[in-house]
């Protein structure tokens, strides 16, 4: 009697299926850890950039004539490379000048819901498409958000 040493052709697409199963998990595991740190270092960083501008602005005693360019001139910015969302991005004041808006644009939903989950402790308010936060339907289900946070 002859015997037969190896694996059936159902065995081997038995384990490459587990294997796609399991690269698939690992893949979607790694998306979702990869959106959660870009979001923690946008945070942190428009935490910095609102910190920053405050000090730099504290001394003229207002925030007129804040923006980008000014804060990359006077070393507040590194560069004008949004830390989230679009790149048309911006920083400006208020008309009286007692306040100053950090305004992200082109965020998807998922990202205008993070932004507007809690107020930040540095935010006087957070507005999103141009309304206060505090209507969770705010977010728009395609990626033309607006989230702009008050520094006063």
């Amino acid at each position: 009697m002859k015997t037969e040493s190896g694996r059936s052709l159902i065995e081997v697409i038995g384990v490459l299926a587990i294997a796609g199963i399991m690269t698939a998990g690992a893949i979607g595991g790694y998306n979702i850890i990869r959106k959660s740190q870009t979001r923690t270092i946008a945070t942190t960083q428009i935490k910095q950039i609102a910190q920053d501008a405050k000090m730099l602005m504290e001394m003229r005693g207002s925030y007129e004539g804040i923006s980008i360019d000014y804060l990359i001139k006077a070393g507040a910015l590194n560069s004008n490379v949004a830390p989230i969302g679009g790149d048309a991005w911006s920083v400006v004041s208020s008309v009286d000048g007692a306040s100053f808006s950090i305004n992200l644009v082109d965020l998807t939903q998922s990202e205008c819901d993070y932004f507007t989950a809690t107020k930040p402790e540095w935010a006087a308010a957070v507005l999103v498409n141009g309304y206060e936060a505090n209507n969770a339907d705010a977010c728009f289900e395609s990626a033309t958000n607006q989230v702009s946070f008050i520094i006063e």
